[in-house]
């Protein structure tokens, strides 16, 4: 009981700050330890296509500020965390738990030999046949063929380069959510932002053309100005149904 009141209070304590202040400083390496805590969030397939930039340097938060257009969460900020969906780094990601799986779990056991068997060929042929593309055309021919064979039973449909983008942008922001509410939990405060100018922060970041920018989150600890008004949330029984 004692950690889902910790976990509890965290969740209750963050809010997205507006304003820090400014003379209160954050730890550079507590804010590394949450990011530590959002590599540990669940992601699709385990492939973990993202990568985290943490800004400690005045010139380049002052440069991504002015990506953020200026806006007080960016502007006042003491650190900040670019969250990066890297969809292109599957390969590698997909071989590097091929790898683990062969180092890890090596048994004599013939269940556990077919069971690493498979996980190894998941990794090793289904993750290629999903993530393989080719100007789209793949992806339209892995379409229409779950199209057609899911009118005869269930299947897995999210197989168009649209799909896999927001799958893998949808599993970098679950590690966001770890990381605030981790945040949240040593006093700091953080901020998730989504207005920026993309282009620029992979520019300002050194970052390929194939990267994306998932949400910058400003950190620091909230001035008397941090919250703009207090919370609201759509009624509960508006959006919770139980079937």
């Amino acid at each position: 009981m004692k950690s889902e009141k910790i976990v509890s209070k965290a969740i209750d304590f963050r809010r997205s700050i507006r304003h820090y202040d400014p003379d209160l400083e954050i730890d550079e390496e507590i804010v590394k330890k949450c990011v530590k805590q959002a590599v540990l969030a669940p992601n699709s397939s385990n492939l973990q296509l993202w990568q985290f930039y943490h800004i400690i340097d005045n010139k380049i938060i002052d440069e991504l500020s002015k990506s953020c257009f200026n806006q007080p969460a960016a502007r006042t900020c003491k650190q900040l965390v670019v969250f990066v969906v890297r969809k292109d780094l599957w390969k590698k990601r997909a071989n590097a738990n091929a790898d683990f799986i062969k180092r890890t779990f090596l048994s004599d056991k013939d269940n556990s030999k077919r069971r690493n068997k498979m996980a190894i060929n998941y990794y090793k042929k289904l993750i290629p046949a999903i993530y393989s593309d080719f100007f789209g055309v793949f992806g339209f021919i892995k379409y229409l063929i779950a199209f057609f064979t899911g009118i005869f039973r269930p299947i897995y449909r999210q197989v168009r380069k649209s799909d896999l983008r927001i799958v893998a942008h949808k599993s970098c922001a679950l590690a966001a959510e770890n990381f605030m509410v981790s945040m949240a939990a040593y006093g700091y405060d953080t901020c998730p932002m989504e207005g920026f100018d993309s282009l620029r922060t992979k520019r300002i970041l050194k970052l390929p053309n194939s990267s994306e920018i998932n949400m910058i989150i400003s950190c620091g600890k909230r001035s008397e100005k941090g919250v703009y008004g207090p919370r609201f949330r759509i009624p509960f029984d508006q959006i919770y149904f139980r079937k």
